[in-house]
C-alpha cells in the first residue's frame, strides 16, 4: 500500500513584488514540484505558480477551484484522494496564507478526517503583519473580515466592534474591498471615538506598504492617506 502524501498550505503573495520577498526559498522549491493544486481562485493561482517557476508545463498541472458557495464535501475528498496514493497536493489562497480567513479552510478539516498530513508553510499574512505593525494589543485580538456594505448598518456595527474592544480591551481588525477603501476611512473617522486607536496598513510587502497608528483625533487632524484600489487592513483599540 502506497505511502499517502501530505496537503501543503502554500502562502500566495499580498502584491506585486518579487517572491523571493516573502516566500522562502525551500517553500518555493517545493511549489515547484508539485503537480496538483487546490485554489481559491485558478487565475490567480497560475499567476502565483507562474511566478514562481514549475518543474512541470503550466498547462499540464490541475488547479481544482473553490466554489465562494461552497463546494460538497464529496468533490473535496476526490481531490483529496490523490494524496492517499502518494502524491501531495497545493493548497493555495488568492492572497496570503489559505484556510486563515480563507475557504481553504474546508480543505484542510478534510484533509484531517481522511487521515491526510497537513504541512502549513511560512509566508505572508496579511492579519499577522498588520496586527505585528500596529502597536495595538497583540494578545486580545479579533478579526471580523468584511463590514456591512450599508452605510447606516456599517456604523453600527463599527460602533458595536469598538464597544466589544473597549470592554475585553481587544484589538479589532477588519478589511474592506479596495475600491471601497476612503469609504471606510472614512466611517471609521466619522463613527469611532476619539481616543480609539485606529491602524492603517497598505500594500503590505509591496512598494505600496505604508503602516500607520494614530487616535481618531489625530487622524482628523491630518491630510488622508492614499487607500483607493490598494488592499489594506484596518485595526482599531478603543481607549479605556
Amino acid at each position: 500500500m502506497p505511502q499517502s502524501a501530505p496537503l501543503h498550505l502554500i502562502p500566495v503573495g499580498l502584491g506585486d513584488s518579487p517572491a523571493n520577498d516573502w516566500l522562502p526559498t525551500h517553500v518555493q522549491a517545493l511549489t515547484r514540484e508539485l503537480t496538483v493544486f487546490i485554489a481559491e481562485n485558478a487565475k490567480t493561482a497560475r499567476a502565483f505558480l507562474k511566478l514562481i517557476g514549475t518543474a512541470t508545463p503550466l498547462q499540464e498541472i490541475t488547479i481544482h477551484t473553490l466554489d465562494k458557495r461552497g463546494n460538497k464535501p464529496g468533490e473535496i475528498r476526490e481531490w483529496l484522494k490523490p494524496a492517499l496514493a502518494g502524491q501531495a497536493i497545493g493548497l493555495v489562497s488568492e492572497a496570503g496564507c489559505p484556510a486563515v480567513a480563507d475557504p481553504g479552510a474546508a480543505v484542510v478539516a478534510l484533509a484531517h478526517d481522511m487521515g491526510i498530513a497537513v504541512r502549513p508553510h511560512v509566508g505572508p499574512s496579511s492579519i499577522l503583519l498588520s496586527l505585528m505593525a500596529s502597536g495595538l494589543d497583540g494578545q486580545q485580538f479579533a478579526f471580523h473580515g468584511y463590514a456591512p456594505v450599508d452605510s447606516a448598518a456599517r456604523a453600527k456595527q463599527i460602533k458595536q466592534w469598538e464597544s466589544t474592544s473597549q470592554s475585553l480591551k481587544q484589538t479589532q481588525i477588519l478589511i474592506e474591498t479596495p475600491y471601497r477603501n476612503q469609504a471606510m476611512f472614512a466611517t471609521l473617522l466619522q463613527t469611532l471615538k476619539p481616543g480609539t486607536r485606529l491602524c492603517v496598513a497598505r500594500g503590505l510587502t509591496t512598494p505600496q506598504e505604508w503602516v500607520h497608528t494614530a487616535s481618531i483625533e489625530q487622524w482628523r487632524e491630518r491630510r488622508t492617506p492614499d487607500l483607493d484600489k490598494i488592499p489594506c487592513i484596518f485595526l482599531f483599540l478603543a481607549g479605556r
